[in-house]
This record gives structure tokens, sequence and C-alpha cells, in this order.
């Protein structure tokens, strides 16, 4: 059973910054894609950025120049690095990992925006 582990979650200031990091249980390099996704509350789960076995990322329009997705094989570990963080950004964050036979989530950490 692959098993993810977020963290760097927290309160940030409009206009701040934070990291999520997100470690695997087994090589990522293994799974063909990764990703981050949001609930923010009363929302559905959605998809803020991915980032392919290849390299190739894709980001939410709303996370186009702010958020920036990477990955460390040698670590383990994908990582979201939030800039200029909005209110709107308050969710909780959910790393995602999918090969060939399935998807695996994290158990989510809470990222709050606020002044």
């Amino acid at each position: 059973q692959v098993q993810l582990v977020e963290s760097g979650g927290g309160l940030a200031q409009p206009g701040g910054s934070l990291r999520l990091s997100c470690v695997a249980s087994e090589r990522i390099a293994s799974f063909r894609a990764m990703g981050w996704y949001r609930r923010a509350p009363g929302l559905q789960r959605t998809a803020v950025a991915i980032i392919t076995s290849g390299g190739t990322t894709n980001y939410v329009d709303s996370a186009k120049g702010r958020f920036t997705i990477s990955r460390d094989n040698a670590k383990n570990t994908v990582y979201l690095q939030m800039n200029n963080l909005k209110p709107e950004d308050t969710a909780v964050y959910y790393c995602n990992a999918e090969n060939e036979l399935r998807g695996y989530w994290g158990q989510g950490t809470q990222v709050t925006v606020s002044s």
C-alpha cells in the first residue's frame, strides 16, 4: 500500500508563501503522474497542479504564475511552492499519485490564508 505524507501547511498572510511537501513510501519515478489537489470549505476537491513522470506540468488557471510543482526523485518527494497566496487559496491540500492501476491520496494538510 502506497503511503503519501504531506507537510508544510499552516497559516500565511495574503501575499505570503508556503511550500508543501509530499513524501511517498515508494519510488515516485514509478508513478505516471503526481499532483496536488485542494478542497475548500463546502466545495469539491479539485486539481491544483500536476506533474508527470516526464516532467510535464499543468496548473489550474488560478495557480498559474503563483504556484510551482516540482519533484525530487531521489527523495521520493513532490513539492508545491505557493507564492502570493490569496484568501481564496484557503483549503485542505492533498497529494495524489497515479500508477497504471489506481490513484493514492495523502491525509491532507490545511492551508489558511488570512490577515
